[in-house]
């Protein structure tokens, strides 16, 4: 099986955009939490969450495509499951519809990355070291950061036992030590 370190090597070669370097790594940082409240491997789900993105640049103009590049690549690297957890992040578009509690923890923190980091980069100079659980639960609501899709994958992680508001704390916090852990 992959270590940490060799994930960050695939992750640098197949990953240019640094935005999406940045949601792999807060991934796996709070899918590593999750594991740890849930009772499971937080190895194995901080590794899922880091490859999440190994194809997104790949998929981009196929994207049903995407997850078949990333298990391809992760054959033999991982364990299955966490394989297909990879691969439910593309449901809409593939045969394999998220059913582990990996699986939905993965896709929910797919899209709270992606909400957070566009909240993040939105802000002056990136700082959201002001931002509150309410201030993020008023731009839940805003179609500028979220939209049907992304709302949905997020309250996944209700499937998964973690309340919204937990689940929108648990992602704030753990992107502020991401970014301010200096």
């Amino acid at each position: 099986m992959i270590d940490r370190q060799q994930a960050f090597v695939l992750i640098k070669k197949y990953i240019k955009n640094e935005k999406l370097i940045h949601q792999s790594l807060l991934a796996e940082a709070i899918l590593r939490k999750i594991a740890k409240m849930l009772g499971t491997n937080e190895e194995l789900w901080g590794l899922t969450g880091l490859l999440y993105n190994i194809d997104y640049e790949y998929a981009l103009e196929e994207p049903e495509n995407r997850g078949i590049f990333a298990s391809q690549v992760l054959d033999g690297l991982l364990p299955d499951s966490c394989v297909n957890a990879i691969k439910s992040i593309n449901y809409q578009h593939s045969d394999y519809v998220p059913s582990t509690s990996l699986d939905k923890s993965l896709v929910a923190t797919a899209a709270l990355t992606d909400f957070l980091t566009s909240i993040a980069y939105s802000a002056p100079n990136n700082d959201i070291s002001e931002f509150n659980l309410d201030i993020l639960k008023n731009k839940f609501n805003e179609t500028k950061f979220t939209n049907t899709n992304i709302k949905n994958r997020i309250l996944l992680c209700n499937d998964i036992g973690i309340e919204f508001k937990d689940f929108l704390e648990i992602g704030m916090n753990t992107l502020k030590e991401i970014l301010y852990k200096n």
